[in-house]
């Protein structure tokens, strides 16, 4: 695979997901404990012995630099090849079904052009999976197609909770006959996990072509438009997938890993998922504490109750205070007596004494960072 270059598409939409990306990019959007959203393709790539890794911003990306610094923890601080991140014309959140990304890939041409890599693997962040791309790989040879693109397969009734998504309709050979970016009624079950591989040569060509002729979309104006003149082949993918694309979805595929079989399997299918090491101290339960069926990242504190709950690194719940199919992000504290049931709390939230707050299993409360209560 060193002959594969990865690049990683940030210009994915915030519309769904604006109470927890409100300070930062749908990549940099906590998960599972430990982890942002970028570390899973971030690990594909390097399991799957992609070395050369660019990302193209955009929006507030601080946070999402912050995480991933120049690379060390996927082995991507190397003298030659590594991680570059690739600067974006735009500023603000990305929005809409359509992101104006093609101007952010045409500016970045000279990276893409000067890379060792006869291919390119184009990717976003929100499909959380744990993939190596060796087979891919092998089934774009086998098929001399021009473009592989990775899809699942869902029921119908599991098709109906996507949002926007991208679905793809494929013929008895492979070859993807339709596209549809964000239908209102998805004449197929087949999600486009949004993966792209080609050669490279042909991304430099489509996006100039695409770019001459009033585009703005890589997927629609490069992908979606030349379905009849390139050969573009889908790759099914049959293991565990989480796609965030709404507050809803984020909570539903969050609890959905306390289930060892899904955590076992996001975590270990393919090889090991990497994440920013910050050096803190185990968890440390104290002696009235009751934990059961819950992620605890180090560096928490436990003195009350937790249930069914993801707890991110740095939590501290005082006595008597109970968390209820809940997930508390990074460094949030739940006072004494305080009882959450079916709450998202994002970074550094405050819980005081006493308070109670209950959402639903289909709509969770949201508090937004820093807020204190």
């Amino acid at each position: 695979m060193k002959n594969i270059m990865g690049l990683i598409n940030l210009h994915e939409s915030h519309d769904l997901l604006r109470e927890i990306t409100r300070y930062r990019p749908v990549a940099a959007i906590p998960f599972a404990g430990r982890y942002r959203l970028i570390d899973f393709v971030l690990s594909n790539f390097i399991n799957s012995g992609i070395t050369n890794v660019g990302i193209l911003s955009a929006g507030n990306s601080r946070s999402l630099m912050d995480h991933i610094r120049s690379g060390k923890e996927w082995d991507l601080a190397r003298k030659r090849d590594g991680l570059f991140l690739l600067p974006s014309l735009q500023s603000g959140t990305v929005q809409g079904a359509f992101p104006d990304d093609l101007a952010d890939f045409f500016s970045n041409l000279d990276y893409i052009r000067s890379s060792r890599q006869p291919y390119v693997l184009l990717a976003g962040s929100r499909a959380v999976c744990n993939i190596n791309f060796q087979d891919v790989f092998k089934l774009h040879l086998e098929k001399q197609a021009d473009i592989t693109v990775l899809y699942k397969e869902y029921t119908a009734a599991a098709v109906k909770r996507l949002a926007g998504a991208t679905m793809l309709e494929t013929d008895q050979a492979g070859r993807i006959i339709d596209m549809e970016i964000c239908p209102v009624n998805p004449r197929s079950n087949k999600l486009s996990l949004e993966m792209y591989l080609l050669d490279r040569q042909l991304l430099v060509d489509l996006i100039d072509s695409s770019m001459s002729r009033g585009g703005t979309n890589i997927a629609r104006d490069c992908f979606m438009k030349n379905l009849k003149e390139l050969k573009i082949y889908g790759y099914p993918f049959t293991g565990y997938l989480a796609r965030v694309d709404s507050v809803q979805n984020y909570f539903n595929q969050s609890m959905e890993l306390l289930r060892p079989e899904k955590w076992q399997e996001l975590f270990f299918a393919n090889g090991s998922i990497y994440t920013k090491v910050k050096d803190e101290a185990p968890a440390k339960y104290q002696h009235d504490s009751n934990v059961r069926n819950s992620l605890v990242a180090n560096g928490s504190v436990i003195a009350g109750k937790v249930e069914n709950s993801i707890l991110f690194r740095g939590v501290r719940v005082h006595k008597d205070a109970r968390v209820i199919n809940s997930i508390i992000m990074q460094k949030g504290e739940i006072g004494p007596g305080v009882v959450l049931e079916n709450v998202i709390c994002d970074k550094d939230v405050k819980i005081s004494a006493g308070r109670k707050l209950k959402g639903e299993l289909n709509h969770p409360i949201v508090i937004e960072k820093g807020t204190v209560i």
